[in-house]
């Protein structure tokens, strides 16, 4: 199988954002966004699914909204991209992660369909000087490149911060899973014959 391996660079007059990553990596983050919180996130998200990751992203008219969606958009078409065809990933996958009193829960379809439903449950207007809206939208626009199926739900909490964070972490690991390589699985794991 050839290396799933993936480069985009992605430059506008708002923003520019290069993004790489190798799903069959070890977890290996360089990110560098320029905003702390985001930073985190986004390093949890290649950790956890053991995706060597590096991102460098820069804003070119200040505004932290283009950043923070375009540096999503680009993490998910360089995931999509390095995905290819799909073919002999186990595809389905769930997982569920606490993060202190707080659950979040995944569930993920790697067919070529974009959908997506998302509940954060965040009550306050930031999180670590990341506005609400904000660091839902970074979720909205990571889930809708990713090109597939993902139900990301945190069923509670009280910590903002805690639910955000496990968050990003099920989805982490319910990408590992569905992404590995399935040694039964030959070809493209669908009854169509294509994703």
């Amino acid at each position: 199988m050839k290396p799933r391996k993936a480069s985009i660079n992605r430059v506008t007059k708002e923003t520019s954002v290069q993004v790489s990553v190798n799903i069959d990596g070890t977890g290996k983050t360089s990110i560098k966004t320029g905003i702390n919180f985001l930073d985190h996130l986004i390093v949890s998200f290649g950790k956890h699914s053991m995706m060597d990751l590096k991102v460098n992203a820069k804003s070119n008219d200040g505004i932290e909204h283009h950043l923070i969606e375009d540096t999503a958009i680009t993490i998910g078409q360089a995931v999509d991209k390095a995905l290819s065809n799909r073919s002999g990933i186990t595809r389905f996958s769930y997982a569920a992660v606490p993060m202190d009193e707080s659950l979040a829960e995944a569930s993920i379809d790697l067919v070529k369909r974009p959908f997506w439903k998302l509940t954060l449950s965040v009550k306050r207007s930031k999180i670590e000087g990341i506005s609400k809206e904000d660091l839902e939208h970074f979720f909205q626009s990571l889930l809708q490149n990713l090109n597939c199926c993902v139900h990301l739900t945190v069923k509670y909490g009280d910590n903002d911060h805690h639910k955000v964070e496990s968050a990003i972490k099920s989805l982490a690991v319910a990408f590992r899973n569905a992404s590995s390589l399935d040694k039964k699985q030959k070809g493209i794991p669908s009854t169509k014959g294509s994703m």
